[in-house]
């Protein structure tokens, strides 16, 4: 505001008018003023400084309602002045402030207390604005007096405000009521809005400023008649321009022929118990929320771990293969098993978990599927084929005894870069991007049914104790994992032919285990989120399978198989029954490639193909395959809900090189085609039910084919 302004501030106080109606209104609530004032300058492009918060205990008032509801008007008119007057003083003493004990004054003392002040910034400002008249002061005091003064019930308060020096903030008052004096042109007073040429009845703050200048006749505009509402307001100018405003109110409070009317004090005393009973209300949830707030932080488990569980109830049977063994479908019964997980996430910064999840179930393999038999160092074993496993039975214990089956750190390092630590359980899609959206959930409950559907093969490949780093150099979008570099390690234990081996871990320190001796997988990947729609990834990883265990095993060691025909899992059982023959370590190198494409919100395709050349250590080489598409309808008859159709071969083996004659075995392809429909019953509760259908069960066209159905429910918390 520039020195026109302030003159202008002034001026209009000594020439406005206002109706007793609206002086009444003003009268009831002074502070709006003060606020509209504030709203209808530019204030909102000022510097934000913190103003000192007092605190002040009301004590009973023993006034009359009368002399109550004046007092209280006078107390909000001299409180703003309070304010602003301190507003010029702390920009003059930023340095020098200190904390100072003021005790409460009565109605009276701030009255006078008011007239000084005012009568001090007007001559300063040599300014011909006229205070109230002692006598007119004298009676608004009568007024407000009563025999127990409201000062002797207010409390003491503490203040820590800046000790300022009066003399320079008057000068520095002074200096913008005198900016531009060689400006011949004066600044007039402005009786309606319409008289500001730069103001617009499409301003956001035109009623504002319509009701100071037309209703209260204290604001002016620049001798060019613009307001220039853009321009930025001081805290000088905002003082000025609110002590001008007050005066103006106090003279009218001085004017009024009549005083205050019973009429008015009633319809104050009315607002006023209103008002009472919203606090009242407000106050009564307020301490019921502190005392709900003060009772789950003195009952809660931690404040760094929230618990997450996954419960699943499973009715499951399978059909035909009746050439294979004794049949399938003689050899098994309906059977209703379940599998319950419970993880404790801990973060200790916000942005890091610590994953430890306890398992237990009971769901077992189905029984007579195709299998083949191999020789370990101690006895003869037979193996199945692990097509059409079911999701939910990875992790079972088979019998309901819990187990810690997860333990696992992951933690940012920068950006969207993170490292991942696993102790117990480690997989590599906990820490890569597996591509597979809709299909893949992580645990089976409420994506594909099966194991092979839920994500590639080559993910299944190693497991247990290790650690991985996801480097990611793109931002990716919101339904795919930002572009990124991903390498990592696991290590699972060994096979069955050596004493005290530890399947699924790498603690034990015996031969042929541990953390690089016995099996491990080392991956990388190089992942790309093109846009939201797209993203595909190109997967390497390198293997050592010791001594009879499973390739396709996620670091369950021997016996582990999750995915794949007999002879893809442990190619060795083809060289002969002998020891020596089937304990043959392997080593693999598989290559892969997964894509994505989300068509729209509710239509994807994504799909794999993966190759694993296994050497078979002093005996020869393999070559095995797998691939698969999936088609994903989410949302479909209801929000959350997912329709899935799955086709591709699961892994088998398709040639085998060693010295002599090659193995003779069946080459043909182990199709597995499922389709499953999960429909969300509420946010924490899905009912699935599938199909699996195995065409050439164990790459062998001859067997029957084998159906699988089951019903999944999920409960989630």
């Amino acid at each position: 505001m520039s020195h026109e302004c302030v003159d202008s501030l002034l001026s209009g106080v000594r020439r406005g008018k206002m109706s007793n109606t609206l002086w009444k209104s003003v009268l009831f609530s002074p502070a709006i003023l003060g606020a509209s004032l504030l709203l209808g300058s530019s204030a909102m492009a000022t510097e934000s400084k913190t103003t000192p918060e007092v605190a002040q205990t009301p004590a009973a008032v023993t006034q009359s309602p009368e002399a109550q509801a004046v007092a209280a008007a006078m107390l909000g008119i001299d409180g703003l002045q309070h304010i602003a007057s301190q507003a010029v003083e702390e920009e003059a003493a930023v340095l020098s402030t200190n904390s100072i004990k003021v005790e409460q004054p009565s109605e009276q003392t701030l009255v006078e207390a008011s007239n000084s002040q005012q009568k001090s910034v007007a001559s300063k400002l040599e300014a011909t604005t006229q205070p109230a008249t002692k006598s007119q002061q004298k009676t608004l005091a009568d007024k407000i007096s009563s025999p127990a003064p409201a000062s002797a019930s207010l409390s003491e308060i503490r203040v820590a405000q800046a000790a300022p020096n009066s003399e320079r903030t008057l000068d520095q008052i002074i200096q913008y009521g005198s900016e531009g004096t060689g400006n011949a042109e004066t600044v007039g007073q402005v009786t309606s809005v319409s008289q500001l040429r730069d103001v617009q009845p499409t301003d956001w703050a035109f009623q504002a400023l319509q009701s100071l200048v037309e209703r209260y006749g204290c604001i002016e505009g620049y001798p060019d008649r613009t307001y220039r509402g853009n321009r930025a307001l001081t805290r000088y100018e905002f003082a000025a321009g609110l002590n001008a405003c007050l005066n103006r109110i106090q003279e009218l409070i001085a004017a009024l022929p009549q005083g205050v009317t019973r009429e008015d004090l009633a319809a104050l005393q009315r607002l006023q118990e209103e008002f009472a009973a919203e606090l009242a209300t407000l106050r009564g949830r307020v301490d019921a929320l502190e005392a709900r707030t003060a009772k789950l932080e003195a009952q809660q488990f931690s404040t760094t771990t929230k618990l997450k569980g996954e419960a699943i109830f499973a009715i499951s049977d399978i059909f035909g293969g009746g050439n294979i063994g004794e049949g399938v479908d003689d050899a098994n019964n309906t059977v209703f098993q379940d599998r319950v997980r419970l993880e404790f996430q801990t973060s200790f910064t916000g942005k890091d978990i610590l994953h430890t999840r306890l398992a237990a179930g009971n769901a077992v393999t189905f029984n007579s599927l195709p299998s083949r038999d191999f020789i370990g160092s101690d006895a003869a074993y037979s193996r199945n084929s692990a097509e059409g496993t079911l999701q939910f039975l990875a992790g079972s214990t088979g019998n309901n005894n819990i187990v810690l089956d997860w333990l696992a750190y992951e933690f940012p390092i920068f950006g969207n870069s993170r490292a991942y630590v696993a102790a117990v359980g480690g997989l590599h899609n906990d820490y890569a991007d597996v591509s597979n959206p809709y299909f893949y959930d992580g645990d089976g409950g409420n994506g594909a049914i099966s194991t092979f559907a839920q994500m590639s093969p080559i993910y299944r490949i190693g497991g247990g104790a290790g650690g991985g780093i996801s480097l990611a150099f793109g931002r990716g979008g919101s339904f795919f994992k930002p572009s990124s570099l991903t390498v990592g390690y696991l290590a699972g234990g060994s096979g069955v032919n050596r004493p005290g081996n530890a399947p699924t871990s790498a603690n034990s320190p015996l031969d042929t285990n541990g953390l690089f001796d016995g099996n491990y997988a080392a991956l990388a990947q190089l992942n790309f989120s093109v846009s939201d729609r797209l993203g595909f990834a190109l997967t390497y990883v390198h293997g050592y399978h010791n001594t009879g265990s499973d390739i396709f095993e996620s670091g369950a060691g021997a016996g582990g198989r999750l995915v794949g025909t007999t002879l893809a899992n442990l190619p060795s059982t083809l060289l002969g029954t002998s020891t020596n023959g089937t304990t043959t370590p392997v080593v693999t190198n598989s290559y892969g490639a997964q894509a994505a494409l989300r068509l729209s919100k509710n239509f994807s395709i994504s799909g794999w193909a993966s190759l694993t050349d296994a050497t078979l250590i002093r005996r020869g080489t393999a070559q095995i395959w797998s691939y698969g598409l999936g088609i994903a309808l989410p949302n479909l008859g209801k929000e959350g809900n997912v329709l899935g159709l799955f086709a591709g071969a699961e892994p088998y083996m398709t040639g085998i090189e060693v010295a002599g004659p090659d193995p003779q075995f069946n080459r043909d392809i182990p199709w597995h085609l499922e389709g499953f429909y999960k429909f969300q019953v509420s946010d924490n509760i899905s009912v699935t039910p599938g199909v699996i259908w195995l065409m050439a069960p164990d790459q062998n066209k001859n067997n029957d084919d084998i159906f699988i159905g089951t019903l999944r429910t999920t409960f989630t918390f």
